[in-house]
């Protein structure tokens, strides 16, 4: 019969657990979905970053005693940042596997092994929401703890630099919605300066979102619309004046991810001379297998019930992510009024 014992095996050490989870169902989240983000492995718990003209870039690492990169004549911020550190635990109890049998040509490692891979799965899902979490608040330039209120990093407070915003009034029946539009697309192609890209994007609140529906030109716009796109549910996505508009569904303690009120409108497709605009840095895991290894997207451990009475297995995941945007000032947020 199983028995905590199995845990012995080399297929629960640190290396298969973690390719365990990081290979457990996917459950993507939206900016997931839209695969916004590149990923980055780092060996370092923290990240120093410069800032210039409004664009942000790792500082790369040179020899000790080497000859560093040169900044240059012009001003530039630095900051280190240290990578928030993410972890979450479960159990495997005694009364799991006492009864679990194996069957056919099934080992009893095998069998706890499902056990084992459903929580992991389990595990996966917490991180993924908390990356989303994360990934949201560097799009917004302020980045959240998981209470939702408290900031970890606001981009802008920084590296000194202003957030771009344009007042939509929504609220106004006469108001040229596709020149607010417009003037967006040009705030932020201005803050991208040579770097192009391939659409926009705004991340509404629910009340912004329904004033826009809502506002006269736009239901104008939709006479004109193939009977399809009046039909289906716009929250999940519609063109209009180059942009495409989607409310965002996300919350945290009760607070909304995306105000009521507002929107953010970025670019995508965006690769700048130091990568990806959006961009989570990875650090490795504080195991001692780990140090001085490129950091993955998560990592998992076992270990045996601290008391000595092995009552129970616990299972540690972890998460080391820093998600950046590159260029703050390539993000506008919209206000209904």
């Amino acid at each position: 019969m199983p028995t905590l014992d199995v845990f012995r095996n080399d297929a629960f050490g640190v290396t298969s657990l973690t390719d365990a989870i990081l290979h457990a169902p996917y459950q993507p989240r939206r900016i997931g979905d839209l695969k916004l983000f590149g990923e980055k492995g780092i060996t370092t718990t923290t990240v120093i970053v410069e800032e210039k003209d409004g664009l942000l870039s790792l500082i790369p690492s040179s020899p000790r005693g080497g000859v560093p990169d040169v900044l240059g004549t012009n001003k530039r911020n630095a900051r280190s940042f240290v990578v928030p550190h993410l972890a979450r635990e479960a159990h495997v109890n005694a009364d799991e596997v006492q009864n679990v049998r194996a069957f056919g040509s099934e080992t009893e490692v095998q069998v706890v092994q499902t056990i084992v891979n459903d929580k992991l799965a389990t595990l996966r899902t917490m991180h993924e929401v908390t990356l989303e979490h994360l990934r949201i608040g560097a799009i917004k330039g302020v980045i959240y703890d998981s209470d939702g209120s408290t900031p970890i990093y606001n981009l802008f407070t920084e590296f000194g630099v202003d957030q771009q915003t344009q007042a939509m009034a929504l609220t106004t029946s006469t108001t040229d919605v596709r020149a607010k539009c417009v003037a967006i697309a040009r705030q932020i192609e201005a803050a991208l300066g040579a770097a192009v890209y391939t659409g926009l994007r705004g991340f509404c609140g629910s009340s912004f979102f329904d004033a826009l529906v809502g506002h006269d030109l736009v239901k104008d716009t939709f006479k004109y619309q193939e009977g399809e796109v009046l039909r289906r549910d716009l929250r999940k996505g519609f063109a209009f004046g180059g942009i495409v508009w989607e409310e965002y569904v996300g919350s945290v303690g009760g607070v909304a991810f995306i105000g009521a009120d507002d929107a953010y409108v970025f670019p995508e497709g965006v690769a700048t001379e130091k990568g990806p605009l959006f961009t989570t840095y990875f650090a490795p895991a504080d195991f001692m297998e780990t140090v001085n290894t490129i950091g993955l997207p998560i990592y998992a451990k076992q270990a045996p019930d601290p008391s000595g009475f092995n009552r129970y297995v616990q299972l540690h995941s972890q998460s080391n992510p820093l998600p950046l945007c590159l260029i703050p000032r390539a993000v506008v947020k919209a206000t209904k009024v």
